[in-house]
């Protein structure tokens, strides 16, 4: 293996776990729902393959806009990704008058899509800086799955405390990474 498909590994590994943060901070919330374990295995999954779909559709869009701008696209994922670490930042502040939805039907879907949607940002971003795709996805959805598993187990046991500060530490490592795009 070579050490840049080893920097890229790790790269992408620890985005995927600053993704799986929102995933694992709502998890903990709704996991204090009175919820059975084969609920708690299929609200993972869903949330897993919301993970894969929603940077595919990005990681495409992006590739074909960046064949098209070239420099200006791969600035413009760098601030894609950190005004998406912003926002989560500033989410993990926000948590006045948060209903927690039932993780079933319609409302599994809209959790999984909810959590997903910023990995959509984040997959165009990596588009326009020609990622490995599979590697990527793969990540992605592993990672959020397992952190949507956490954060519904330990939300039996515990209370949201650690939530904000998840979502605030998965906010700076998108920041981050960001910045690495713009200013490296």
């Amino acid at each position: 293996m070579s050490v840049a498909f080893i920097g890229e590994f790790f790269s992408l590994l620890f985005m995927a776990i600053a993704l799986g943060m929102d995933a694992f901070s709502v998890g903990l919330g709704m996991g204090m729902q009175a919820l059975r374990l084969k609920r708690i295995f299929f609200i993972g999954v869903t949330v897993g393959i919301s993970h894969i779909a929603m940077p595919f559709l990005g990681i495409v869009i992006g590739k074909f806009i960046s064949t098209r701008m070239e420099g200006f696209a791969v600035l413009g994922g760098g601030l894609l990704l950190f005004g998406l670490g912003v926002q989560m930042v500033l989410n993990s502040f926000n948590r006045d008058g948060k209903q927690i939805m039932k993780p079933v039907g319609i409302g599994l879907m809209l959790f999984a899509f909810s959590v997903s949607l910023d990995s959509f940002s984040v997959g165009l971003s990596l588009g326009l800086s020609g990622v490995k795709t599979f590697l990527a996805l793969m990540l992605f959805g592993l990672a959020s799955m397992f952190m949507t598993w956490t954060g519904l187990l330990a939300g039996k046991k515990a209370r949201g405390l650690l939530g904000v500060y998840s979502e605030l530490l998965g906010g700076s490592i998108l920041c981050g990474f960001g910045l690495k795009i713009i200013f490296g």
